[in-house]
């Protein structure tokens, strides 16, 4: 059979090979504003959820379980079925000051939606420890309303060298799971190593990288550009302190002084998005086989 020409018409005109072929037939991700309660699929990771909040390029999704993930903003979202690239909304006036009470009033510190009143729940057998008083303090501050929600009790871990024999007093198993927060966790250092002697199935260890919980807190609360760096030989809190204008000569001025950083800590906006991620992580560990449960 010999082949026929059509007039007009050449099948091989394109480059097959030519750069950008594959993305030829793919439907194009719409530059797409982020909103609240907007329901949006994560394809990699394939986790569903509302948008509960946002905060410098990271948005916190909660599913129907009212687990939270967050992800940062850029083309890897779908939204009713088609492809997005998820951007910041537009920048508008101030909110008025009875809409932030009204959110005050339908959200948590946390930024989740806040629910019918409820008998107080029966704690669960997992837990969440938490390494320095401030550390748990502002733990408390932001998801305590989130905690409680789930029955969640999270205890105090003094320091990190306490934490294998607490494991092994603990004795985690599938439904009794254990997740710690640990104060500067950084490759090679002594946490790390301790980490990783502990962690297992059943128990999930995961830290921050900030010489300090306060530097946790965006500086702009405490009107500075960024938090200070402090000379070796000169306690961190102490010389922060100094370098604020406050009193800073003994523990009792520390003290006061996280007070008062902790009491410009409003929710989860004042704090840096790395942290958000690491306690959401532990709060999903901790109740994964009781939310399997209830599904």
């Amino acid at each position: 059979m010999t082949g026929r020409r059509v007039a007009g018409v050449n099948r091989y005109s394109h480059d097959v090979l030519a750069k950008g072929w594959q993305q030829a037939n793919r439907p194009t991700a719409v530059k797409t504003p982020v909103a609240r309660d907007m329901v949006l699929e994560e394809p990699t990771s394939g986790f569903v959820g509302a948008v509960v909040g946002w905060e410098n390029g990271v948005v916190v999704l909660e599913d129907r379980k009212g687990k939270r993930r967050s992800f940062p903003f850029g083309p890897n979202f779908w939204l009713e079925g088609k492809p997005i690239d998820l951007t910041a909304p537009a920048r508008s006036a101030p909110s008025a000051r009875d809409k932030a009470q009204h959110h005050n009033r339908t959200h948590t510190a946390s930024g989740s939606r806040v629910g019918p009143a409820e008998k107080a729940k029966v704690a669960l057998p997992s837990r969440i420890y938490v390494e320095g008083r401030h550390d748990a303090e502002l733990v408390e501050k932001v998801w305590g309303a989130d905690l409680r929600h789930v029955g969640v009790v999270v205890e105090y871990l003094g320091g990190i060298d306490d934490l294998p024999a607490i494991v092994a007093e603990f004795a985690p198993v599938r439904g009794r799971r254990l997740g710690v927060l640990v104060d500067h966790l950084v490759p090679g250092s002594k946490e790390s190593r301790i980490v990783q002697q502990v962690t297992g199935e059943h128990v999930f260890v995961t830290g921050h990288e900030y010489i300090d919980i306060w530097a946790a807190v965006k500086p702009a609360r405490v009107g500075l550009e960024a938090w200070p760096d402090i000379p070796r030989g000169t306690e961190w809190k102490k010389g922060t302190l100094a370098a604020l204008g406050w009193p800073h000569a003994d523990q009792a001025d520390v003290a006061a002084g996280w007070k008062r950083i902790l009491g410009r800590v409003t929710g989860w906006k004042d704090l840096d998005p790395r942290l958000l991620t690491e306690v959401e992580k532990l709060i999903d560990f901790v109740t994964e086989d009781h939310l399997d449960r209830e599904s």
